[in-house]
């Protein structure tokens, strides 16, 4: 066969692979009857939902599990069998806010070892053409380009779990101020809980707006709250479920409570501020010590040098 023929041939295969992607991306992207009727129940709780009816994410990770799906499935069993942890990963999904399974969470470290892995290779392939050396040691290098960018992607997932939290706790005094000034107004704690979710937005208010949810769907008051306090990580806001649950069930003032709880907060800040500010002290105390002070002797010492020279 001629170069023609081959590059004909090629070409018409390429062309095939990039049309059946795109269909496929294309079926995986189409909306669903579950998009569609999801606006009109929005308010139902996500919790004990089953996968067959949960919303299918239009996100990149999404259309390349749908593309690579068996592979992909199998990489991440994989992956799930060697870490291990899924209670974890789950809980920690929850205080992230991230409405993804374990199994989607596997594929997305999977793609990130993939892309770790297509970086280490290409820099293998460079350096062989330019110096070749053995391909043992370039090999060895992807697996563990593999093996880092996975658990890069957990490494990540723990940071988003504290950049929520910390958002979290700086929200936390204006909404139980909200939350006590509509309680001491006259109105209920359901009514004040759905005033402060429909004038205040953050991850606090989405937090509270799911315990809404669920209030409104038929679980107790008390309960809805201890839940929360259970599935969050922070002891403050744990500390103020639980205050608010005991404060419905016993019949205590809860806007004493909710004062009371964002006095706490402000000052756990404020004292988390004083720490902060003590350990940024020594911080600054290195280019002193270690830059200025070495100058500062230097240029003493100097003139006595030329005097005696």
């Amino acid at each position: 066969m001629t170069p023609a023929v081959w590059g004909g041939f090629l070409g018409a295969v390429a062309g095939g692979g990039v049309l059946l992607v795109a269909a496929r991306v294309r079926a995986v992207r189409r909306p669903q009857l579950a998009v569609r009727v999801l606006p009109y129940v929005r308010d139902l709780p996500q919790v004990g939902r089953s996968p067959e009816l949960r919303v299918v994410s239009t996100s990149p990770t999404s259309a390349a599990a749908g593309v690579f799906g068996p592979l992909l499935r199998s990489a991440a069993d994989a992956v799930e069998r060697v870490l291990g942890g899924a209670t974890s990963v789950q809980r920690r999904l929850q205080r992230a806010g991230l409405d993804k399974t374990v199994h989607e969470f596997r594929v997305e470290q999977v793609l990130w070892g993939v892309v770790g892995f297509a970086l280490a290779a290409a820099w293998g392939v460079l350096r062989m053409l330019t110096a070749p050396g053995s391909a043992a040691t370039s090999v060895l290098l992807c697996v563990i380009a593999f093996v880092v960018g996975v658990l890069a992607r957990d490494t990540h997932l723990t940071s988003q779990v504290r950049s929520r939290e910390r958002r979290i706790l700086a929200e936390f005094p204006t909404v139980a101020e909200l939350l006590a000034l509509a309680v001491a107004a006259g109105e209920g704690p359901v009514a004040a809980l759905d005033r402060v979710v429909r004038r205040s937005g953050g991850e606090l208010s989405a937090d509270l707006g799911r315990v809404l949810a669920e209030i409104r769907t038929g679980e107790p008051v008390a309960g809805a709250f201890d839940a929360m306090a259970a599935a969050t990580g922070l002891p403050l806001l744990a500390r103020f479920a639980q205050g608010v649950a005991v404060a419905v069930e016993r019949g205590t003032p809860l806007a004493d409570v909710l004062h009371a709880q964002a006095a706490d907060v402000r000052e756990a800040g404020r004292r988390e501020l004083i720490e902060t500010a003590a350990r940024k002290e020594v911080f600054m105390m290195v280019p002193v010590v270690f830059l200025v002070l070495p100058i500062t002797v230097l240029f003493t010492l100097l003139p006595f040098e030329a005097r005696r020279r």
